[in-house]
């Protein structure tokens, strides 16, 4: 009995052992790759450069996952090496920047296209970022990581991209270099595709030679950034919020084509880098009803159309005629209204 009544009277456990939490072990970003609609003002008529629309994509995420380790290992299962030795470089930057040096193993499990023009470079650097940020708890956002690691200079669709998705406006970085704000944010109606077009044979600009081809070219006419900001404001925006997708897409394509015929002395003289992404999306803006053009430096093009239906269609179409060369990546997607996914696996106890 004595025993029966010893074995009552020990006191419960307290309340606080049921709330311990365990170090973070691992963390999961999937980043969003995104389409980069075009510049509103990239010579300054009014003082402030660049300001800029884009839409986040579905389906061409980059995923990095960096856990807790005894020694560094580093390991690229998508993407390749080239991007896997960015990822790298971009976790350098904020162990110095940090003076958090603990070892990890950073594994790159897939990546979108480098210089395509889906913005995987300041995706991959957010996103190997967040993670660094969320394992050990140093409380870096998105914008201050992407000054860090160089990002959001021109363009501040990325950074917003990664945080919101959906379609985004910005208007260009502030005078002190931080990067530019998000001025309106909507989403595409759900029904609308966008036709996602890529020439493994071809890149775009980027680095230096970006910097270089923008230096080369001539200021953009005072009147042409007036017409993209009034094509922007009256019938891109607009468009998108009502679901009204004609004067949507003639939006997008009228300053695409304003915007391509300005940069073609850098494109050899064609609004698109690739020959043959050219042909597809000429093909498709005479023969549909659709929004075309290069997402920034290319090679990726892309035609926004009005449904799932319309994009299988036109492209059979397309094949049919000849205007779809074999060496072209052609998929279908969505746009994105969400920003980039984060896991987080938390270490357990110790045995």
């Amino acid at each position: 009995m004595t025993g029966a009544t010893a074995l009552t009277a020990r006191p419960a456990l307290p309340a606080i052992a049921a709330t311990v939490m365990w170090p973070i072990a691992r963390v999961r970003v999937a980043a969003p790759a995104r389409l980069h609609l075009g510049f509103l003002d990239p010579a300054a008529t009014l003082g402030r450069r660049f300001g800029s629309v884009g839409l986040v994509l579905n389906g061409l995420d980059t995923i990095v996952e960096i856990s807790r380790a005894d020694t560094d290992r580093f390991d690229a299962f998508g993407g390749g090496d080239a991007a896997l030795a960015r990822a790298i470089e971009h976790l350098r930057t904020l162990r110095a920047a940090t003076r958090c040096t603990a070892p990890v193993r950073l594994a790159l499990r897939a990546a979108a296209p480098m210089h395509a023009g889906l913005g995987s470079g300041t995706q991959l650097a957010l996103a190997v970022g967040t993670a660094f940020s969320r394992l050990f708890d140093v409380g870096l956002g998105s914008g201050a990581l992407a000054v860090m690691l160089g990002r959001g200079a021109r363009s501040g669709v990325g950074i917003a991209g990664f945080d919101h998705g959906g379609l985004l406006l910005d208007g260009g970085p502030r005078a002190d270099g931080a990067p530019a704000e998000l001025l309106a944010r909507l989403a595409l109606p759900a029904a609308w595709r966008v036709i996602v077009a890529l020439d493994p044979r071809v890149q775009g600009l980027s680095g230096a030679g970006e910097k270089a081809a923008l230096a080369s070219l001539p200021p953009l006419a005072h009147a042409v950034s007036a017409e993209i900001c009034h094509e922007v404001l009256m019938r891109l925006l607009p468009g998108a919020a009502g679901a009204e997708f004609e004067p949507f897409a003639a939006g997008v394509s009228h300053i695409q084509r304003l915007l391509g015929d300005h940069f073609a002395p850098a494109q050899q003289g064609r609004r698109f880098t690739s020959p043959a992404v050219a042909a597809l999306m000429d093909w498709i803006g005479s023969h549909a009803l659709a929004g075309i053009g290069q997402s920034s430096w290319g090679p990726a093009g892309f035609a926004i159309v009005r449904s799932a239906e319309d994009a299988r269609g036109v492209l059979a179409s397309a094949r049919a005629a000849g205007a779809l060369d074999a060496g072209l990546e052609v998929s279908v997607t969505a746009a994105r209204d969400r920003g980039a996914s984060v896991a987080v696996d938390m270490a357990g106890p110790l045995d």
